[in-house]
């Protein structure tokens, strides 16, 4: 039995699934829960940046994670 743990949340998640129970952002492993918590935090950002650039969409995601990480929670 494999077992992967949230990088933000420190939820266990046993038996994982790569895309459909945990995700993988900028080198964090990510709990479905947390992955939406983050998207709608970063939803309204990206909507208001015109033109959209993948370098600054990963470093957006990069320091929402560490952000989230250091607090504990999304």
């Amino acid at each position: 039995m494999q077992t992967i743990a949230c990088d933000v949340c420190k939820k266990k998640i046993d038996e994982p699934l790569t895309g459909r129970t945990f995700f993988y952002f900028a080198e964090h492993s990510v709990c479905e829960s947390c992955k939406d918590n983050l998207e709608n935090q970063i939803k309204s950002t990206m909507r208001g940046k015109n033109p959209f650039a993948y370098e600054w969409y990963d470093k957006l995601i990069g320091d929402s994670l560490v952000k989230s990480a250091q607090r504990g929670k999304n």
